[in-house]
């Protein structure tokens, strides 16, 4: 009963991983080496997403 108000760990992690995204294509007009380590963020959890899909 009380696992209906659990957030899915997923949905959370492609949602950060959306706002990075998003976060390195307008930084990446200004500069490119914040965006490179923003986009390397978003490769760590894209990762991240994989294993827990894997286990699922």
């Amino acid at each position: 009963m009380f696992g209906l108000f659990k957030k899915d760990p997923i949905a959370k992690l492609r949602k950060q991983r959306e706002q990075l995204l998003k976060e390195a294509f307008d930084m990446s007009k200004i500069d490119r080496t914040k965006s490179d380590a923003l986009m390397a963020k978003a490769d760590e959890i894209e990762k991240k997403i994989i294993q827990l899909t894997e286990k699922s």
